[in-house]
């Protein structure tokens, strides 16, 4: 397997993959939603979730592709969504047999992901399907069908850690945000402005999550729950569902001293904007943000920072 290329020559790379601004498809006619998923979500009694991605996709007619490449049992992954999906209806599910960086350049591969309604990433390790996806045909697939097709894109735990560009790969716990104890790497970029982290509260995740950020100030930290889900509409609106949370992290004006510490020594971090996102709650983004009263606004510039469509990569 091809190890990922490390961050000293991702900037380079990153320089050839994204479109110029000018050279920008216009957006699909059935705009793109991103379904993130901060793992656990019920595959047997009320389904939320599940429900929810077959509905964006298009009903229980809907061409749904299952990514299992994540997971260290790919086929026993794929046999249980399967089965959820079918309980619920679902008439066309198949699994995209990526099982090594090699499957993700055959051409039958990327066909069957451009033919998607949904695309759904299952859990495992986000480094392990990053191995396979990293800059293949297959991951443009996933772009154009989000881009231009308006296909639903979802992932669960490590699948949910891929969307953003910046991201997670690994890391401890911690009681208390410390530099460099959580590392980095490059995503699909389905989310252009984010860091993602997963099954957030129920792994007491927020001092890892924080330990990101002050690392990549510029970016806004996403941390959900599990058995929740941050659906993003591309250019519109922001909306949890599920039963827990979702916890956005906005560290853009912060002052920190992680310049002026030593590595895992505790970082002090000033003027956090934190905001808390129950399940059942949708947001609908105003066009001219100056003019919104109902909210913050630095909740809605967040929630702008999620909508903006992150440039197609082809």
């Amino acid at each position: 397997m091809t190890p990922l290329p490390r961050r000293d020559v991702l900037a380079l790379l990153l320089a050839t993959t994204a479109l110029p601004l000018a050279a920008q498809p216009a957006p699909p006619k059935r705009p793109g939603r991103l379904m993130i998923i901060g793992g656990a979500e019920d595959r047997k009694q009320d389904s939320v979730i599940l429900k929810r991605f077959m509905a964006l996709s298009g009903g229980v007619n809907a061409r749904l592709k299952f990514i299992t490449a994540a997971s260290g049992v790919p086929d026993a992954t794929w046999q249980s969504y399967q089965a959820a999906f079918e309980a619920l209806g679902a008439t066309q599910t198949a699994q995209v047999a990526i099982a090594s960086r090699d499957d993700a350049f055959l051409p039958d591969i990327e066909q069957q992901l451009l033919e998607a309604d949904g695309i759904f990433m299952t859990g495992g390790d986000q480094n392990r399907l990053m191995a396979c996806l990293w800059e293949s045909p297959a991951a443009r697939a996933i772009h154009r069908a989000f881009h231009l097709n308006g296909s639903c894109i979802a992932g669960t735990s490590a699948g949910a850690a891929v969307m953003s560009r910046q991201m997670l790969a690994q890391g401890t716990a911690t009681p208390v945000p410390e530099k460099d104890i959580v590392s980095m790497d490059i995503g699909l970029g389905l989310l252009s402005s984010a860091i993602v982290d997963q099954h957030f509260s129920q792994r007491q995740r927020l001092g890892r999550l924080l330990s990101a950020l002050a690392q990549r100030p510029d970016m806004l930290g996403v941390g959900i729950d599990e058995n929740t889900a941050l659906i993003i509409e591309r250019g519109q609106a922001v909306e949890v569902v599920g039963q827990g949370a979702v916890t956005l992290i906005d560290g853009r004006k912060m002052h920190s001293n992680f310049d002026d510490v030593a590595t895992e020594e505790k970082l002090e971090m000033l003027g956090l904007q934190l905001h808390l996102l129950p399940a059942g709650h949708r947001y609908v983004v105003p066009a001219n943000l100056k003019q919104s009263k109902k909210q913050p606004s630095a909740l809605w510039e967040a929630f702008q920072l999620l909508v903006t469509p992150s440039p197609l990569r082809s």
